[in-house]
Formats: C-alpha cells, sequence, structure tokens
C-alpha cells in the first residue's frame, strides 16, 4: 500500500459541491496525504482541476429526484450496493478520515464509514443543510458550515469553517478594485455551472436599458446555458453591447477579479468566490432551491451592504438595470461594497477544514 494517510472525499455532481472537494484535495495533497475522490459521472465533469494524483472512483448516481416509477423503486437497491462496495473498499484500504461534501455519490462513503466506525465529517456549504446531509449531520464526528448560521437539526452542532475556494481563486484573494468610471467597464453574469434561464431573459434587456454613459464602455461576459446561447448573444448583438456568453468559463476567477459588478445567483460557491476576491454583487437566489437555501446564502452579503437581493418574483429588467446603474453610477459606494464583501470573505477556510480532517486523523484508533 502506498505511504501516506489515506483521505476519501465524496462529493455529489455539482459545482457547489465539487470546488470546496477540489480546494481541500489540493491542501491535503500537498500536506503529503494520500486523496481519494468518489463521485458519479456528473462530478466527473469537474475532476480536470484536481491534483493529477487524485484518484478518481465513479459510483453508480442514485437519485429520487430523476427518472420514472421503476427507475425510482430501484434506487434502494443501487443505494445499498454501493454501501456494500464502499465497505468492502474501506476495509481494504482504510481511510483515516471520510468527508462527505453532500450529493447522493456521498451515501455510500459516509454509511460505509459509519458501518466500520472511521472518523467521518460533513461539509455542508449552504445555509440550509441538503438532503444527504440533514441524514449524517447527527452520524458524523463533524459538521463543518460554510454558510453561517446554518439551519442543524436539533442536537447538531457545527463548526463555521467557511467555504473553502479553489487555489485559483485564492491567487485573486483581495485584488485591487477598479471602481467604475469613464473607461472600459466588467460586467460578469454567472448562474452556477449551467448558467440560468432567468438571468439570460433578463440581463440583456437590462443592460440595454442602462444610461449610455454606463453602456458604452461595458463589455460583458455571460454564462448561460447551451440552450440559450444563442439568443443571448442575438440580444446582445442588438443592443450593440460587447458580450461574450459560453455556457461555462473555466476562468471565473480571473474574470471577477477584473469585474466592476457581478451578477449572479447565490450559490454557495458563487457567493464564496465573490467574497474572497472582494467584487460587488447583484444576487438573484433560485426561488426553487431545496429549503430555500439560496436566500440564506445571501443573507451574508446582503447584511454586510456587500450585495444587492433581488428575489426571483419581483426580479424584471427595469428592476435589475436600475440597481446595476446605481452600482455602476457611483464608484465610491461601489468600491466600499468591494470592501464590505472582502471582509465578509473567508480565505482561510481551507485551512479550517484541513485542521478538523487533521483532528479528526490524530483522534482514530490505527
Amino acid at each position: 500500500m502506498a505511504e501516506g494517510k489515506l483521505l476519501l472525499i465524496a462529493a455529489g455532481g455539482t459545482g457547489g459541491h465539487m470546488f470546496p472537494a477540489q480546494a481541500l484535495a489540493e491542501a491535503m495533497v500537498r500536506k503529503g496525504w494520500r486523496v481519494k475522490l468518489s463521485t458519479d459521472a456528473r462530478g466527473a465533469r469537474y475532476t480536470g482541476g484536481f491534483p493529477h494524483v487524485v484518484k478518481v472512483e465513479r459510483v453508480a448516481s442514485a437519485t429520487f429526484a430523476r427518472g420514472g416509477v421503476l427507475a425510482r423503486a430501484a434506487v434502494p437497491f443501487r443505494i445499498a450496493g454501493g454501501v456494500i462496495g464502499a465497505v468492502l473498499a474501506q476495509m481494504r484500504d482504510r481511510p483515516a478520515v471520510v468527508v462527505g461534501f453532500g450529493g447522493y455519490p456521498t451515501i455510500p462513503a459516509l454509511a460505509a464509514a459509519w458501518v466500520l466506525r472511521r472518523p467521518r465529517m460533513i461539509h455542508e456549504q449552504n445555509g440550509v443543510l441538503g438532503r444527504v446531509n440533514q441524514i449524517f449531520a447527527p452520524r458524523v464526528d463533524r459538521v463543518a458550515c460554510g454558510t453561517w448560521p446554518t439551519d442543524l437539526p436539533a442536537g447538531v452542532e457545527g463548526v463555521h469553517t467557511g467555504n473553502p475556494v479553489r487555489m485559483a481563486v485564492l491567487d485573486r484573494a483581495g485584488a485591487g478594485y477598479i471602481a467604475p468610471g469613464d473607461y472600459p467597464m466588467s460586467l460578469v453574469v454567472i448562474g452556477g455551472s449551467q448558467g440560468a434561464r432567468i438571468l439570460s431573459d433578463v440581463v440583456p434587456e437590462a443592460v440595454a436599458m442602462l444610461p449610455d454613459a454606463i453602456r458604452r464602455n461595458l463589455r460583458v461576459a455571460h454564462q448561460a446555458r447551451a440552450e440559450d446561447l444563442e439568443r443571448v448573444v442575438d440580444a446582445y448583438a442588438e443592443a450593440g453591447i460587447r458580450a461574450e456568453v459560453q455556457p461555462f468559463f473555466n476562468d471565473i476567477p480571473a474574470r471577477l477579479s477584473e469585474a466592476q459588478l457581478v451578477v449572479s445567483r447565490s450559490g454557495a460557491s458563487s457567493i464564496a468566490d465573490i467574497s474572497v476576491i472582494g467584487r460587488p454583487s447583484i444576487l438573484i437566489p433560485f426561488a426553487a432551491a431545496t429549503g430555500d437555501h439560496q436566500s440564506a446564502n445571501a443573507r451574508g452579503l446582503a447584511g454586510a451592504e456587500a450585495a444587492v437581493v433581488i428575489p426571483e418574483k419581483v426580479l424584471d429588467a427595469t428592476t435589475l438595470s436600475g440597481h446595476m446603474a446605481a452600482v455602476l453610477s457611483q464608484p465610491e459606494a461601489a468600491s466600499q461594497m468591494a470592501r464590505n464583501a472582502l471582509s465578509h470573505g473567508r480565505p482561510n477556510a481551507t485551512e479550517r477544514l484541513v485542521a478538523l480532517v487533521e483532528a479528526l486523523a490524530e483522534g482514530a484508533p490505527q
């Protein structure tokens, strides 16, 4: 067996789960740990940024949220099979610590760790626990919270670590903010890993409504779903606005560091990136998020006067354009929002999470 303690990370297939998992993997590899990642096919799309020495193990995706009646009926059996496989795998190569970041692919790893009594922890990125983390919160040794406060089950105590961000974000932490003015400015529009339809519906029209003094200086980077791409490109072109529209930007940290304003969903990873780099933002929480957790995520930046929050139900182009114009026409206020965002950030979140992992490993029977 290879030398070095083994950390088993389990994470579901969204950027919100995978980016903080990547941050922890990067840090533990630098400390000489072996790291394995357990994820599904969706999560595997995000593994390109993980250290190459991280062994990626795919598990079959099993969720009650998708598929027909027969597919849903088979889910418990698929999960049970996954747990048995995970127990056998952890008996062969015993992890020092197992950390789950949420999503159904974390069930086999955490359940096996519970059966084998291995040190185990979950990290919840949002202000409301996801379904899988709700199940395991009373059954793990530590519950690390990315958003504070986090709504936890009775009797469960959380540790506020913050949300770990990737090295590419840390490299831009606290990057100098250039206040809006009569020169080229950048607007970044992000709606999660695959964009958001409502932002594609509203943002181009809102930008077109901006005063000419702002609009003529503006360039836009807009993350839109593939099916919305053509109409979003056309909308910006018809309004004479310089825009780059893609389904996914691989260089979001660099784009955020150059932005005068960010319009975004309030996913936990997006909030963490915006805070650590320190940028003014307009946040539109995803109304259908479980437990309305995106509204909970947005409260911190809103309370710090670093962000404007617009609920989906009142979002329209006129409202959004008015808020955008207010930020982009007031350089001092925009600079203060950037400073406020930075003060809310937790660039040491990864270090806090690493400390919890090491403490669990030290207390584990060898």
